[in-house]
């Protein structure tokens, strides 16, 4: 079926919504972005699915929600009446028509005699994921986009462990959601209404006081400017620091109350420098020492800490290796450290981490990017008990200290941060000083992350003709420095260039290439998994701040006037 019947389909359907009609008759008024909306369905992927607002298959709406909804419950049936009584739990941030795709599913499920926890307001992703494996339940969704512009929305699964879907459990949902032939025809108004269950006040507290567990030390006094970006944490984190018993936190007022368009900022990334301008504005209001912002759907958080004359962002590697030393020796002092600790990371995650967890004896193990697959090492260890898991983390800002929920926490990492900054302020410090003397310590690491948009057809045809050419001329060198090893994550294999022998890699087929230099920098590229994006990772190590400053710019700029040039 063509872009076009496919778009007649939707307008010649006659109990098609009044609302979607209407868009869809100014739509067919452009036929570039009809033809985006229809040219395909929705992309359902290993985690789910993300996309903009708006009628069309290849858009988030209620249809392109129920069809991912009747897929996974038929998934769901196949499994038989326990899977179904144990039943989905649901949440949803504060984007655009969030609580509209959260009914809708938990309507579908329920249509389909599968049990379904929807909670009653906004909640972060890692509270949904804490509540899967509370409540026992078969799966989980979160209708999120994480930190994308206010037209996106998207749809995560879980399974029952509580992480997102593991590759094969995810290759069968999105099976059984390919099987849904029309997404125009899923009746999802008669269900059994017993088969839903409001959910609220009573996971709230305890997942709080799992939260509170993070606690490694006394409460000791330190000036914080806290901000959810007008996203879902905003409440839970205030209810987390006040039973921990800090005072001296300041609420950014204007963006404490969820709020899908996200009015005060450009973008709700606390990535960006820009995502904490209030922030800054708070902090020097309050002289305080550590300002926190959270993304939208709560697992992403962003620091910026007072040196003395500015507060500086410090970036997701850094954060991670500050987290890391004072986590490992508090343990240590405590006489709390296992021999068998280990700590995760992603292979586009810094090194740094990895050394100072080495320094106090912690293995580190990579895996791929995404936290699912540190949600599924986890689930293993629950079986195997071969480790005493640590920490978690990966370069894009997502952290777990303690593993009652199975993705990336960022208020569990903001009750960590706040201890760790009062811990250090008692000792006349503040984190930007911790992390100098991690760096005179283990090496000035450095890396830098560039994302190039390339929407639409053409775009991911463009990303994959990028990545075939790669692998069919491998670069012998970048920035005059030769090739020691390329690691290719789609065939599985590392290469030691000057020889040409290859070993194999034992993590999961993933369509990422990356290079490792003579002088132990290294180069990643992969394509987003949630954004029409192609992402470049830039690493490098040196003995002094300039050094390493120097390489990396030199770096990226060699790297990126390659690939222009393919």
């Amino acid at each position: 079926m063509t872009w076009k019947q496919r778009m007649q389909k939707w307008l010649s359907f006659e109990t098609l919504d009044v609302k979607t009609k209407e868009q869809l008759q100014v739509l067919a008024q452009d036929e570039q972005l009809a033809e985006d909306a229809f040219y395909q369905d929705l992309v359902f992927g290993t985690g789910g699915m993300r996309g903009e607002i708006g009628p069309g298959t290849n858009r988030m709406n209620v249809y392109t929600v129920r069809k991912a909804s009747k897929g996974i419950a038929d998934y769901i049936e196949s499994f038989g009446k326990e899977a179904m009584n144990r039943g989905v739990a649901i949440a949803f941030d504060n984007r655009r028509m969030s609580p509209e795709f959260a009914e809708e599913t938990a309507r579908t499920f329920a249509a389909s005699g599968i049990r379904a926890y929807v909670y009653e307001s906004t909640r972060t992703t890692p509270q949904l994921s804490f509540s899967v494996r509370e409540l026992n339940a078969f799966m989980g969704i979160v209708i999120t986009a994480s930190h994308n512009p206010p037209e996106y929305n998207g749809y995560k699964v879980y399974g029952e462990d509580g992480a997102q879907l593991n590759l094969e459990a995810a290759d069968r949902v999105i099976e059984f959601v390919g099987r849904v032939e029309d997404e125009l025809t899923i009746d999802n108004e008669h269900y059994d209404s017993s088969l839903l269950e409001i959910l609220g006040e009573e996971l709230d507290r305890k997942y709080i006081a799992q939260v509170l567990t993070v606690q490694e030390a006394s409460v000791q006094p330190i000036s914080v400017v806290f901000t959810p970006l007008h996203g879902a944490s905003g409440e839970t984190v205030r209810r987390v620091l006040d039973e921990a018993g800090y005072t001296g936190v300041h609420y950014v007022a204007e963006q404490m109350a969820p709020d899908g368009e996200f009015p005060t900022v450009e973008s709700p990334n606390p990535e960006e420098s820009a995502a904490f301008d209030l922030a800054r504005e708070y902090g020097e209001q309050h002289a305080s020492d550590l300002l926190i912002a959270i993304d939208p759907d709560g697992d992403r958080v962003g620091a910026a800490v007072w040196t003395g004359t500015q507060y500086e962002l410090l970036t997701g590697n850094q954060t991670g290796g500050i987290l890391l030393e004072y986590l490992l020796s508090q343990k240590k002092a405590k006489g709390e450290l296992p021999d068998n600790g280990r700590i995760f990371k992603t292979i586009v995650t810094s090194g740094f981490g990895e050394a100072v967890a080495n320094s106090y004896g912690v293995d580190s193990e990579d895996v791929l990017t995404g936290f699912k697959f540190i949600g599924e090492k986890l689930n293993e260890n629950d079986k195997q008990h071969e480790f005493t898991f640590l920490f978690g983390y990966e370069e894009s800002y997502g952290y777990l200290i303690r593993d009652f929920a199975r993705d990336k926490d960022a208020v569990q990492a903001t009750l960590l941060l706040v201890e760790a900054a009062a811990y250090y302020k008692k000792q006349g410090k503040n984190l930007y000083a911790v992390l100098n003397e991690l760096f005179e310590r283990h090496g000035f690491y450095r890396e830098l992350l560039v994302s190039v948009t390339k929407k639409g057809i053409e775009g991911a045809r463009d990303i994959t003709r990028l990545l075939d050419g790669l692998r069919a001329q491998p670069p012998q060198s970048i920035a005059g420095i030769a090739v020691e090893k390329v690691e290719d994550y789609e065939s599985r294999t590392r290469t030691v260039v000057a020889v040409g022998t290859s070993e194999a890699i034992v993590l999961p087929r993933s369509n990422v290439l990356k290079y490792f230099l003579e002088d132990g920098s290294w180069v990643c590229l992969r394509p987003s998994g949630t954004e029409p994006k192609v992402k470049y990772y830039f690493g490098v190590k040196a003995d002094t701040q300039q050094e390493s400053d120097e390489k990396l710019e030199l770096l990226k700029e060699a790297f990126l006037d390659l690939v222009s040039n393919r």
